[in-house]
């Protein structure tokens, strides 16, 4: 059987794909398993032993793309359609993903259509819609329910997935033991907590005996950020520079006591990890986006502020209930 899973979203939301494919892998392990993210997605699925090939489209903003991405996209579609899949499931739930699907020339394709848009194109790129209505759970069960109402997957949903064998040691952590990573970066204004924040956490954290490591992308701005927080915390905390890909932020996971974020892709690899998480939440349905079979503690603006429609509330979350959590987690039997 040869199975497509088209997720043509953002880097956190590939990897939330990983539970329901390793789901897949287990109850069909002859598969063949194809997924097409978009371009600069991909990396984060390194660690998933369950994928046998990936593929990419043009990224989400406009300005990354050009005019070769059409003819990249014309030779992905004649190569999908050579492996004759058996099913494509659409995941992402836009047009895009859903005239993929199409041209693919899968025997069967699938999406859901609960809460998104049911236009003339989903109704002619899609056969088959799970009806599930998937808001009130987490976006991890959403990917599951809609595979799972077509190709039955046995027993619970599984973690987020990255393989420790497929991670890559960062060579300035080599001696590294007790340690916690921050990460503060984030492309969205909207989910950025101020940085009087970061360092009040991260001076705690290094009061308790833990080296800091903030967490960096390689954006410019995000890099200057992050040395701004490792010279007001001090205490010997490092900084990944923009220098740790997705293979070696894993390794620092896997090993680190503590993982402190906002709503990003790194706090969704910390939970494929096993790191425990202090998620900070700002204008993010939590219910949908909490870290996954993971330790966790979510921490939102205090009560009587609307945290998911308000995009200064992340601002109004307090470092006292952001430490308090950490402490928490820090304090609980691992």
């Amino acid at each position: 059987m040869r199975l497509l899973f088209i997720k043509l979203r953002h880097i956190g939301d590939a990897l939330i794909l990983t539970p329901t494919l390793t789901a897949v892998r287990a109850a069909y392990p002859t598969a063949e398993i194809w997924v097409v993210v978009r371009r600069g997605s991909e990396g984060i699925l390194a660690g998933c032993t369950a994928i046998d090939q990936i593929r990419t489209t043009a990224p989400p903003e406009r300005s990354g793309r050009g005019w070769r991405d059409f003819t990249r996209g014309l030779a992905l579609v004649r190569e999908l359609r050579e492996r004759r899949f058996d099913w494509a499931f659409e995941l992402s739930d836009g047009d895009r993903g859903r005239l993929l699907a199409r041209l693919s020339g899968a025997r069967q394709t699938a999406a859901t259509s609960v809460n998104v848009p049911m236009n003339t194109l989903a109704r002619w790129a899609i056969r088959r819609f799970d009806t599930h209505d998937w808001t009130p759970g987490h976006r991890v069960e959403k990917d599951h329910h809609t595979v799972s109402a077509f190709l039955p997957l046995g027993g619970e949903v599984p973690p987020m997935t990255f393989d420790p064998a497929r991670r890559l040691p960062w060579g300035p952590g080599s001696s590294l033991t007790q340690f916690a990573v921050l990460h503060p970066g984030t492309r969205w204004r909207r989910k950025r907590w101020p940085a009087e924040g970061w360092i009040s956490v991260g001076r705690a954290l290094a009061g308790r005996g833990l080296q800091v490591v903030v967490s960096s992308g390689p954006d410019p701005e995000e890099r200057a950020g992050a040395a701004a927080l490792v010279a007001a915390i001090g205490n010997g905390t490092l900084s990944t520079d923009g220098q740790a890909g997705w293979t070696q932020l894993g390794w620092l996971l896997g090993r680190a006591r503590l993982f402190v974020g906002v709503d990003t892709a790194a706090m969704h690899l910390a939970a494929a990890c096993g790191c425990p998480v202090v998620g900070i939440f700002g204008p993010s349905v939590v219910s949908q986006w909490r870290p996954w079979r993971v330790p966790h503690q979510v921490i939102t603006p205090p009560e009587g502020t609307t945290a998911e429609n308000d995009p200064e509330g992340i601002r109004r979350v307090r470092a006292t209930d952001v430490l308090e959590a950490c402490s928490r987690l820090l304090d609980s039997p691992r």
